[in-house]
């Protein structure tokens, strides 16, 4: 029986105009916020794909490139020259930092 007298209070109009106005605007306020936040949303969704396609095309030309490169084919070749060029490498660089 409440449920009853809850739906009639409702079809009747309204004794608080303001409050009912201040509520319909506050209902529209949301609505045009949650349409705006999903444009962004598809927005942000298209772009990361974008992004994660071109960064994956990249990845791919990379790896390519390396596979063809000459270093690899050095460091393959003689792997303990290349560890030793590493070590080299790793100390004089950090003799430099520790200069500064």
């Amino acid at each position: 029986m409440a449920n009853t007298t809850t739906a009639n209070t409702k079809k009747t109009k309204s004794t608080h105009p303001v409050s009912d106005k201040v509520q319909d605007s506050l209902h529209e306020s949301i609505d045009n916020l949650a349409e705006k936040t999903a444009s962004t949303e598809n927005k942000l969704r298209n772009a990361a794909q974008t992004s994660a396609e071109s960064l994956s095309a990249k990845q791919k030309e990379v790896q390519d490139k390396w596979q063809q490169s000459a270093v690899k084919k050095y460091a393959t070749e003689n792997p303990v020259a290349t560890a030793g060029i590493a070590f080299a490498a790793g100390v004089l660089l950090t003799s430099l930092l520790r200069r500064k």
